[in-house]
């Protein structure tokens, strides 16, 4: 694997966010997804090994107060590992994780947010996005174009129409930004009480373009108990076609 994609971004690092300090609720009551075992590892795990096969100045982990757990686990490049303190939502532990790092990096540093339970992302879409987004000098996000026909609901799950799915697409994370302009939005959307619902959501409202490089279906976010099932077998698949 090429560990450097673009030689011309070695003026700026680049950084990742894991926001994981929420409560899965959608998945257990009791269970944290990100904990839950793959192949002997959690989640988590995963995750965090995936998005350091990129070249990392450093990844920071956003966790719970009451998350005792996160710091037992063996993680590689564990010298690169930072943890901060989570929010009440996602949005909220983002911001965090960015006032964390405004501190020890650079508002022109790249960083990458991408979610604690998605960790089945590849490597080369890993390398295109950061490649995109630094040879354009552009906020950028991984997506998949819609393949479904979209409904909209009347009420009471009765169909109002047909959606138009031409120039649809599905996000995904990593979502990638400089610290600086990131931060910004995101203050910016929380103080407007805007809804954020990822990363470019915030970049949106400051009219950021965003750039959509299309990522692999196989990038999923495990939500419910059947998509632990379903990130097995996409796991084993990858390790038996090297696309990790």
């Amino acid at each position: 694997m090429n560990k450097n994609p673009m030689n011309f971004h070695q003026n700026n690092k680049i950084w990742a966010i894991i926001p994981a300090a929420g409560s899965g609720s959608r998945f257990s009551k009791t269970e944290l997804k990100q904990y839950q075992l793959i192949q002997n590892k959690t989640v988590l795990q995963h995750t965090v090994e995936r998005i350091n096969q990129l070249d990392l100045a450093g990844c920071v982990l956003a966790v719970s107060e009451q998350d005792d757990f996160v710091k037992t686990l063996s993680f590689e490049h564990a010298t690169k590992i930072h943890f901060c303190l989570g929010g009440r939502e996602r949005v909220n532990s983002v911001l965090n994780a960015l006032i964390y790092l405004s501190q020890i990096a650079s508002q022109e540093d790249w960083v990458l947010v991408h979610d604690a339970a998605r960790p089945c992302v590849d490597v080369a879409s890993l390398e295109k996005l950061i490649t995109s987004a630094i040879s354009n000098n552009q906020n950028a996000i991984l997506a998949t174009p819609v393949r479904d026909t979209l409904k909209k609901e009347k009420v009471h799950a009765v169909i109002e129409k047909t959606v138009d799915r031409h120039l649809m697409w599905q996000a995904q994370t990593p979502q990638v930004s400089r610290i600086g302009i990131l931060k910004h939005a995101i203050e910016e959307a929380l103080a407007a009480n805007i809804n954020i619902t990822d990363e470019a959501s915030a970049l949106e409202f400051i009219d950021e373009a965003v750039m959509l490089v299309q990522g692999r279906a196989d990038n999923i976010k495990i939500t419910y108990p059947e998509d632990l099932v379903l990130a097995k077998l996409i796991l084993e698949s990858q390790k038996e076609s090297l696309l990790y």
